[in-house]
């Protein structure tokens, strides 16, 4: 299925919680920047990390199916070989939505993400998105 524009800005701006699974507590790290960025956006940020006690002032997650609260999206900092069962966990806790930041691809899982309806970004990321729409006066 494809995603336009049109569906990026409905998605950043309808979203409030975004789960980052494979969220570093190292300053430096891609997803590090990207969720600190989108914190300071406003939406709320849920680590997903087994080796994090805590990431940017949140309480970090072991895995998705541990979080006790509602995940809109699931944004994805990992290799494109371990996204199925990301997804999987994403289908069984409620998302809406998986994002695969820049770089993460993985046709099978998007399709099985689509057959369970929830939307599918993939390679690309969310920042530059935001950025983008924020630019061009759209968000």
């Amino acid at each position: 299925m494809e995603v336009t524009w049109d569906d990026v800005q409905r998605i950043l701006e309808t979203t409030k919680t975004i789960a980052v699974v494979g969220l570093s507590d190292k300053p430096d790290r891609d997803s590090y920047q990207v969720a600190a960025y989108l914190q300071q956006q406003g939406y709320r940020i849920i680590p997903v990390n087994p080796r994090a006690k805590e990431v940017l002032g949140e309480k970090a997650y072991a895995s998705l199916r541990d979080v006790p609260e509602p995940v809109e999206v699931v944004q994805i900092f990992r290799r494109s070989e371990e996204v199925l069962p990301i997804v999987e966990d994403a289908i069984a806790v409620g998302a809406k939505v998986i994002w695969m930041q820049s770089g993460i691809v993985n046709e099978e899982a998007a399709a099985r993400a689509e057959a369970a309806g929830l939307k599918v970004i993939m390679d690309a990321c969310m920042r530059s998105a935001h950025r983008t729409l924020r630019a061009s006066g759209r968000i």
